[in-house]
């Protein structure tokens, strides 16, 4: 597969030369193939343990279990098996239980939504049994940031994390407790470059932090909460049953990735889109072109890495044991925005038609569920 460089890349748009992928006998191109992955870098805490989801999706069984949503991004799992999700321009948080109408069990307030911007990632602590935390990152005024609250008794919610930067685009958000029970964050750039280098600034980067909004003991720069650096915007965060990290990220003009994420390493970004074989720089083990992809929630079900795809408005299967990626659903549900797996299995895909940027259906946007084998 080529390899291009952004230096690369603005010299060959001088020219007028184009940068084409592997092609089939056929002329089609050729689907990507995953790079090998590398061992685990984050082992699973043994101390209360959620047990692991079994069984695979069957993507050929749908479900609309909610529709007439306004733009949903986050979306996370409590212990009963409902989800929450965040609608991003509202700031309304709705507890979805397949069978019964979504219902608001909060509203964060200060959100400003604009843009990229909004109510983003949500999270479900990983002792919700005993303190019946939830967490969620979304723009505000002056900045994206972290709070944490409880669904009952509507107080407010206690801020963990802020000072990230704010911007119209690239504002991250994706945010997920890890099997190590430390809470993952993904910024992004904010439309600023040099900031995904810059390891003082939190921007462009996967943070680890402690369920209190601290940088987590063991990060790789003591004191720091920078865990990887060199990302562009991280939309998407899972794990594996080995506890290898994937992180799932948006290109500019040319390659989205997957990356196996590993502390205190180095993706590339601004220096380097997609695989760019420098050994400074992590190569991702996925790329596609940025018309097929633009990546969004990512989650893992057996040996199976599923990315929800925006642009490309299809569900990208990655084969984690290598192998050929494929694409489903190509244009059948429109911009594909987040994807979970439910304690019992079963697959959660929102849509995102109501963002600006899709072509809204009448019952945009929704929530389908692939129930397990």
């Amino acid at each position: 597969m080529t390899i291009v460089t952004r230096t690369a890349r603005l010299a060959l748009a001088a020219t007028g030369v184009a940068v084409l992928a592997a092609c089939s006998d056929n002329g089609a191109a050729a689907p990507p193939t995953v790079q090998p992955v590398p061992s685990a870098s984050v082992r699973p805490s043994t101390a209360e343990a959620s047990p692991a989801a079994t069984g695979t999706p069957d993507l050929s069984a749908p479900e609309t279990i909610a529709s007439g949503l306004d733009v949903p991004w986050g979306l996370a799992f409590l212990p009963d098996g409902s989800a929450l999700v965040a609608e991003r321009d509202s700031g309304r948080i709705l507890q979805v239980t397949p069978g019964s109408q979504p219902r608001e069990v909060y509203q964060v307030t200060g959100v400003d939504a604009g843009g990229e911007g909004g109510l983003l990632g949500l999270a479900v602590a990983a002792d919700y049994d005993k303190t019946e935390l939830v967490y969620a990152y979304y723009t505000g005024a002056d900045d994206n940031r972290i709070v944490r609250f409880r669904l009952r008794g509507g107080g407010q919610p206690e801020m963990i994390f802020d000072g990230l930067e704010k911007g119209g685009r690239h504002n991250g958000g994706r945010i997920a407790f890890g099997p190590d029970r430390m809470l993952y964050v993904g910024t992004g750039d904010a439309g600023e470059e040099p900031r995904s280098q810059d390891r003082d600034d939190p921007s462009g980067k996967i943070l680890r932090l402690t369920p209190d909004g601290k940088p987590a003991p063991g990060n790789p720069w003591n004191g720091s909460p920078v865990w990887s650096l060199g990302h562009r915007n991280v939309q998407g965060l899972a794990w594996d049953d080995q506890g290898r990290m994937y992180g799932i990220e948006f290109g500019q003009n040319t390659w989205d990735e997957v990356n196996v994420i590993e502390a205190g390493k180095n993706y590339g970004w601004p220096e380097v889109e997609g695989r760019g074989g420098n050994t400074k720089y992590v190569d991702p083990i996925v790329q596609w072109r940025t018309d097929d992809s633009s990546p969004s929630g990512a989650a893992v079900a057996g040996d199976t890495l599923y990315v929800a795809a925006l642009r490309g408005e299809r569900l990208w299967t990655v084969p984690l044991g290598g192998g050929t990626t494929e694409a489903k659903f190509t244009g059948e549900y429109g911009r594909l925005r987040t994807v979970a797996v439910a304690p019992d299995g079963s697959l959660w895909l929102t849509t995102s038609n109501r963002d600006g940027r899709g072509d809204p259906r009448d019952d945009d946007d929704r929530i389908l569920r692939f129930p397990a084998r």
